[in-house]
């Protein structure tokens, strides 16, 4: 199943655009599935998928119905706990979901979409209107991270000692909850791994919205060094609410060559890697079906001038990805490797050192519009903590570069090459 996760920064039309494109791919006979958390004109209300038009299904995401729900099972489960301790149940209509509830509530119905009960249906196509943009790139790295904090919490090697809880619990005088607690972390982990999949599947893409400006320029700039970060991928870049140029009117003139000043920067920094689609101003507010269709419409006579880097109109692009896990977005270089390596090689000198001059591994990263003074890097254990600006990512290290010890740093061309030298107390002796 295809997927397309629609962010952009606050106020630049992410929902309708997602909703336009939905309609746009099921208009030309795919079977889309559209989620949000908004409302929008012309779409049914309901939290289970519900057909809009021919090939066209959406479902609301609810965060407060799902945190009184998890939580009152959370309450069931630790019913032995809260008896022993004196504690009074909760009612789920005293409940108010928490700060947090609505990421996990998205993070949930993506798991029922990409092998839960909705993903029966057979849908062709996934579009997901993701929060704007800083707390959309939080929330994509959101599985990762949890997944890691359950196993540094709940080792699943720890479960061994279970066959001992009954004798424990006797001698207590009280049931030992430590069952139940790591079978819930294992369903939690099973669920997130499946986001976490469906995240990183080469079939899953990103596609950001933006109304030409300075502030939106100023955003797309910051995002991109999170987007690599994280190793997501953009497929599109759709300018939006884009202003008819050589009005007679010199204040709309003005407002237009801003915008197309904007535009010609972001097709120098993003195409060819993604395409861009300008999306007019319709005059108004897009309002049910119609509107929607106008703007595809709209879209694809825009792409006119030939600065369209794919296919015109809002389902331009959506096809060509084949299954399976993207590669991941650093490299590693060795000695010897030929000019020209491409992201996703993976050539590892994995022999001794040579006692003279010890064979040095790089360790690169893909970081655009990264600046030394917001990067910091620190080295723990076999994981690289990776700060840039306000994202933060742990990555795991290859095999053969955890018998090495970091021997430098730098920052040059967009791309973050870090120095390894193997540790000759580690490292595999031959002779």
């Amino acid at each position: 199943m295809r997927t397309v996760l629609v962010t952009g920064p606050g106020g630049a039309g992410r929902t309708t655009v997602a909703a336009a494109t939905a309609l746009a791919a099921a208009r030309r006979g795919r079977r889309t599935l559209l989620l949000t958390a908004d409302g929008i004109p012309g779409f049914p209300e309901d939290t289970e998928p519900t057909e809009v038009t021919d090939g066209l299904w959406s479902a609301r995401i609810d965060s407060g119905e799902h945190f009184r729900g998890e939580l009152l099972a959370l309450q069931d489960q630790a019913s032995v706990v809260l008896d022993l301790l004196g504690g009074n149940r909760l009612d789920g209509e005293e409940l108010t979901e928490l700060p947090g509830s609505t990421q996990l509530a998205l993070l949930h119905t993506l798991r029922r979409a990409v092998e839960g009960d909705w993903s029966r249906a057979g849908h062709d196509l996934l579009v997901v209107d993701l929060p704007p943009l800083r707390e959309a790139l939080a929330l994509l790295a959101l599985p990762e991270q949890l997944r890691r904090y359950l196993r540094r919490l709940l080792p699943p090697e720890r479960q061994a000692a279970r066959a001992l809880r009954p004798m424990l619990a006797q001698l207590a005088g009280v049931p030992m909850p430590a069952q139940w607690l790591y079978e819930a972390a294992a369903r939690r982990d099973a669920e997130l791994a499946a986001v976490q999949t469906l995240i990183e599947a080469r079939d899953t893409t990103v596609r950001l919205v933006a109304e030409p400006g300075p502030g939106a320029e100023d955003a797309l700039r910051t995002a991109r060094t999170g987007l690599a970060l994280h190793g997501l991928r953009v497929d599109a870049l759709a300018v939006n609410r884009v202003l008819p140029r050589h009005s007679g009117d010199p204040w709309f003139a003005g407002l237009a060559a801003q915008q197309e000043k904007t535009v010609d920067h972001w097709y120098e920094e993003w195409a060819p890697d993604a395409a861009l689609c300008e999306v007019p101003h319709l005059g108004r507010d897009p309002r049910g079906l119609d509107d929607l269709a106008r703007l595809d419409t709209a879209a694809g006579g825009a792409a006119g001038d030939g600065r369209l880097a794919g296919d015109a109109g809002l389902a331009g692009g959506l096809d060509g990805r084949g299954p399976g896990r993207a590669d991941d977005p650093w490299w590693t270089e060795s000695p010897g490797t030929p000019d020209g390596l491409l992201p996703g090689a993976r050539i590892v000198n994995t022999g001794p050192p040579s006692g003279d001059g010890d064979p040095v591994l790089v360790w690169c990263l893909p970081l655009p519009g990264a600046a030394k003074k917001d990067l910091q890097l620190v080295r723990r254990g076999d994981e690289l903590l990776l700060t840039v600006g306000p994202f933060h990512r742990i990555v795991p290290l290859e095999s053969g570069l955890r018998r090495c010890t970091v021997s430098g740093a730098a920052l040059t061309d967009g791309v973050l090459r870090v120095r390894f030298t193997p540790d000759p107390g580690l490292w595999p002796r031959t002779g």
